[in-house]
């Protein structure tokens, strides 16, 4: 029987046909009730939304640093008896936004067409306006609501949010294929502790020639639990499968190849088109660990679950094999990599220079690196991944300024990044620890630490991970690591900025990790300066016409932004 989902994947209902004006088109949730399209004319002009919500009351759309309410900017409107109502508001926290003093966006269409509502609007880029989201080049969180008549109030379950790279998009494939591997684990019972791992060891393909997966979709039967889930391709030295508690000191712990991922607030992810992950073939006999990491900080009794991915794969290969390379802080040494308590910043630093690739491998491609998964835990506030050649920065392939745990999905760039042998990059993490009395220690539990950033690309070679720590050994590193965290006093900012500024110098020892769980080390990494984050100089909207409820644009996409082959294949494919 056909998912409801994928139906709905396959048939989008009720959209409206191509716009060369609009191009481009998201569905925010996954019942495919609220849908937004948009284009633009150049990145420092004026940007439209064509909003499309199955309601006949309120829609509210907007943005948000985080994903929540706090610091979001929202419009909302709808047809009410008293005709057409559209306003620019803001938000201080989870309660009605206030009305922004100054208007930003122009409204230039809102009528009711078979249930739905539908508005078009429209806002400059960057707005002067404090109280304005910024648009950039990154990832952005885009926030929805509606209700069920046109007063607008609490909006209960008729909301979400979903992170879309609105200047640099890049289009999904259209699936066709209903064939599909299931990675699931059967009824495990999960501990009443706060943070549990699961680990399941099976064979996962029986195909016998290669096949491509194209997309990846989870099944959770406790979204409250259920963290993150990621499979692993495993050594051919792991030959048994089993079904029990992770990092054990089992064989299978060897097994880190990322083949899929999913995490908390993330959704179905379908690959470009022009890509796959590899199955069967000469991997057929392959063995898979599933790992599902349980947050059940109220420690609840008796909970099992079944909770896994679905593997969407073609018969029909497409042009390059997808690999997952993880980056960032080796998390598994617990003793030397602290965090500081009451620090309401403090940054921590992995590195990977791929000129280490070539001694595992011999030789190494360019990387062409297309989408990221960001993740810290719950001290986590900010995480960027600098890219350098020859020393200096050339771009960030990941860029979150306002981390939320609760929300953390693959993020496509836009465009696709090239890594070249030898590129160096540069993992940092942001964290607030002002609530905590003791230490926080780089770990697998939820209350500890990670920093890593598991970059999608193409060719797929055979590196798994390229993570780094701080040579723990160095002499002034001990004697303040001592001072810091083995002494009666409270540390001073000063001791606090030392020991910060020591784990970014101190040499750094790389491990590059093979497929085949084969390690190689480099002692003397280096944490390059990452420098400020890319910023855009605000504007004022010229067409800003207090709100006038009818006007039209001429806008179409940047061919700096986006290959005039990707809109045509849009409109020749009928996408929109």
């Amino acid at each position: 029987m056909l998912s409801l989902l994928f139906l709905m994947m396959v048939l989008p209902l009720s959209v409206g046909g191509s716009d060369p004006t609009l191009p481009f088109m998201e569905y925010l949730d996954q019942n495919h009730l609220v849908c937004v399209k948009w284009g633009f004319d150049n990145p420092q002009g004026n940007i439209t939304f064509k909003l499309l919500i199955n309601t006949t009351g309120w829609v509210g759309f907007g943005f948000s640093p985080n994903g929540g309410m706090a610091g979001a900017d929202i419009v909302m409107g709808g047809l009410g008896s008293s005709g057409i109502y559209f306003k620019d508001y803001y938000a201080t926290g989870d309660s009605m936004p206030l009305e922004d003093e100054q208007q930003s966006y122009t409204l230039l269409s809102a009528n009711e067409t078979d249930g739905q509502t539908i508005m078009t609007f429209q806002r400059t880029i960057q707005s002067c306006d404090d109280k304005d989201f910024s648009i950039t080049t990154q990832a952005i969180k885009l926030i929805y609501a509606y209700g069920t008549t046109d007063q607008i109030n609490y909006h209960a379950s008729r909301r979400g949010t979903k992170e879309v790279n609105l200047l640099n998009y890049m289009p999904r494939a259209t699936i066709t294929g209903l064939n599909y591997l299931s990675a699931r684990v059967n009824n495990i019972s999960v501990p009443e502790k706060h943070t549990y791992y699961h680990c399941k060891v099976m064979k996962l393909s029986t195909l016998k020639t290669k096949h491509h997966i194209t997309m990846v979709e989870p099944h959770i039967e406790h979204p409250d639990i259920v963290h993150h889930m990621l499979l692993y391709g495993c050594p051919s030295f792991v030959t048994q499968e089993y079904d029990t508690q992770c990092y054990k000191g089992d064989i299978s712990d060897a097994c880190f190849e990322v083949v899929a991922s999913w995490a908390v607030g993330g959704g179905v992810y379908v690959l470009p088109e022009t890509v796959g992950i590899p199955v069967g073939g000469e991997t057929n006999e392959r063995l898979y660990r599933l790992e599902i990491h349980y947050n059940n900080p109220n420690g609840d009794k008796g909970r099992t679950d079944s909770s896994g991915l679905k593997l969407y794969y073609t018969g029909k290969l497409r042009q390059e094999d997808v690999g997952t390379l993880t980056a960032g802080i080796l998390h598994f040494d617990q003793m030397e990599y602290k965090i500081p308590p009451k620090v309401d910043q403090f940054h921590t630093y992995g590195v990977c220079n791929t000129s280490i690739f070539s001694q595992t491998l011999g030789h190494s491609p360019d990387l062409h690196v297309f989408g990221v998964l960001l993740h810290t835990h719950l001290a986590g506030r900010k995480i960027r991944v600098g890219h350098f050649r020859n020393g200096k920065l050339i771009g960030f392939l990941g860029l979150v300024e306002n981390y939320n745990f609760e929300f953390q999905e693959v993020i496509p760039l836009g465009s696709v990044a090239t890594i070249k042998q030898g590129d160096e990059l540069v993992v940092e993490c942001t964290y607030s620890t002002t609530t905590r009395t003791t230490a926080t220690k780089m770990g697998l539990g939820t209350t500890d630490e990670m920093c890593l950033a598991f970059l999608l690309y193409y060719p797929a070679i055979k590196i798994s991970s390229c993570i780094s720590h701080p040579n723990s050994y160095h002499p002034l590193l001990q004697t303040m690591s001592s001072q810091i965290f083995e002494g009666t006093a409270t540390p001073s900012r000063d001791d606090i900025a030392e020991y910060e500024r020591l784990l970014k110098k101190v040499p750094q020892i790389q491990v590059v990790s093979s497929s085949e769980n084969n390690h190689t080390f480099y002692e003397n990494g280096i944490i390059r300066e990452m420098g400020n984050s890319p910023t855009v100089a605000c504007q004022t909207n010229p067409n800003n016409n207090n709100n006038n409820n009818s006007g039209s644009s001429r806008l179409g996409t940047s061919s700096i932004f986006i290959p005039a082959g990707i809109i045509l294949l849009f409109l020749l494919v009928g996408i929109l």
